[in-house]
């Protein structure tokens, strides 16, 4: 009995033990089943660190520390003279009297000087001390103060600036080897990639900013070489003139404008351009850009449809000055200029820029469409005059509702042009298709339909043509420009 309650008892024991071994690996079971997904359809993914990551870096501490020697804040010193203004002139009297009528009834108004300070920021491209920064920093300056990051300050001397895309190179004599920044290559940037601005914003030195490329090739009319980097680095005040990096280190941009209404809107200069600026602003204190001695502008829908264009990219020639490169070349009005040295030209813009970063003398392509038909010549490239415009900002429009008239010996005089140049419109009826368009008395039609005119029998005898009565292509000069008109009723 005794053996048989011992034997009761281990295997009672014996079962616990086994029911307690399955509660409690059941139990790991479903804690795990809870965390884990299980599934052969189901993956899991491991997340990626900053650290793993060089195109977000965890800080930007390393690298700002680098930068920073090659950044410097510059200070401005101009002289302005204005006169005394009394207190009971009102802003409007200039458009009521004139601006010589203080002048005129009181005399010389006395002329008062004062200083005006201003600030802004730039970086050293050389251990001797040029340094890049923008025209409107030091434009007019009498007085041009650079401070280092270490706090030493020289004066400095402007070597060279270019007004029409904002950038000065001016030079310190600073007695030892300076830090310099890296220029980079800005055809390489995207949209996306990350970006650090240092600078002088408000006089608060050595600020550091960072953002994203937001966007290239801006166009804010600024001049007629806008190809802005746009980026959401915070830009202010101050920061005209400053670097603008990539990851690498390497400068990609100079730092230029903002959108005052908008919050991380900025602009900088691609730095490839102020590279290729560089020679020039060094050597001659200018640049020297090439010319081709047209007059362009931008393929619209109704212009595409009247030279039967399939596709409107591309400058559209509307006028060949005599003796120069295109004119010596065979190019004429009319003509849709396409590519230069195999580049694809999307408009005028695009082709003011190519061009004008070509050298005197230099042999290029051209590729053009004229009725249609695909032609390439050789140009030798000028010397560009800042007298003429290349790229004509008038666009084309529709015309109808206009008076015309012979060119009069007297009217030919009183507008210094030949008196067989065209016919003049003299009057552009309220509300008609012309005026509209923008169309203005004094305009000068010169072709009609492709056809030169010379006179009001030219004009009347074109316009009366069928294919004229409902469309019409009409070539317009006003002032020192021309441009094509699509005109329909």
């Amino acid at each position: 009995m005794k053996g048989e309650s011992k034997n009761r008892k281990t295997f009672i024991m014996f079962l616990l033990a086994c029911l307690i071994g399955f509660f409690v690996v059941s139990l790991i079971e479903v804690l795990r089943s809870s965390f884990v997904p299980v599934g052969p359809n189901v993956q899991q993914v491991s997340a990626v660190s900053p650290v793993d990551n060089p195109r977000a870096p965890a800080s930007f501490a390393d690298l700002t520390e680098k930068l920073k020697p090659s950044v410097v804040n510059i200070s401005t010193t101009k002289t302005i003279k204005r006169g005394r203004i009394s207190p009971y002139r009102s802003p409007f009297d200039r458009y009521f009297w004139g601006d010589d009528f203080f002048e005129r009834f009181f005399g010389n108004i006395p002329q008062k000087e004062f200083k005006q300070r201003s600030l802004g920021s730039g970086f050293i491209i050389s251990n001797d001390g040029y340094i890049f920064t923008n025209n409107h920093v030091v434009e007019q300056a009498d007085k041009i103060l650079v401070r280092l990051s270490s706090g030493k300050e020289f004066e400095a001397k402007i070597i060279g600036k270019d007004a029409k895309t904002d950038i000065a190179l001016i030079k310190i004599k600073p007695g030892e080897s300076l830090a310099v920044a890296e220029l980079g290559d800005s055809d390489k940037l995207r949209v996306g990639d990350w970006v650090i601005a240092i600078g002088n914003p408000f006089g608060l030195e050595q600020t550091v900013t960072a953002g994203i490329v937001s966007a290239k090739g801006r166009v804010i009319g600024a001049g007629p070489y806008d190809n802005f980097i746009q980026t959401d680095a915070s830009i202010n005040p101050g920061n005209s003139g400053g670097p603008l990096f990539n990851m690498e280190g390497k400068v990609i941009g100079i730092n230029t404008a903002i959108v005052a209404q908008g919050q991380g809107i900025g602009f900088a200069i691609p730095v490839n351009m102020a590279k290729a600026m560089l020679p020039d602003l060094k050597a001659k204190g200018k640049v020297t850009r090439g010319w081709l001695g047209v007059s362009v502008q931008d393929v619209t829908e109704d212009i595409a449809k009247s030279f039967k264009i399939k596709d409107r990219s591309g400058a559209l020639i509307t006028d060949v000055f005599k003796g120069d490169p295109a004119d010596k070349a065979g190019l004429k009005t009319g003509d849709l200029i396409v590519e230069v040295n195999g580049k694809k030209i999307k408009d005028t813009h695009e082709l003011l820029i190519t061009i004008a970063t070509f050298h005197v003398g230099e042999k290029i392509s051209v590729k053009f469409l004229r009725d249609g038909e695909e032609k390439t010549v050789e140009i030798l490239v000028a010397e560009r005059k800042e007298q003429p415009e290349i790229a004509s900002s008038r666009q084309g429009g529709e015309n109808f509702g206009m008076t015309v008239h012979d060119i009069t010996p007297e009217i030919a005089q009183y507008l210094g042009i030949p008196s067989r140049t065209g016919v003049i419109i003299v009057e552009v009826a309220e509300g008609s298709p012309a005026d509209e368009v923008g169309i203005q008395a004094q305009d000068i039609i010169l072709q009609v339909n492709k056809v030169k005119i010379t006179s009001m029998k030219d004009y009347q005898r074109e316009m009366s043509k069928k294919s004229a009565k409902q469309k019409v292509l009409l070539l317009i000069k006003r002032g020192k420009s021309t441009f094509f008109v699509s005109l329909r009723r």
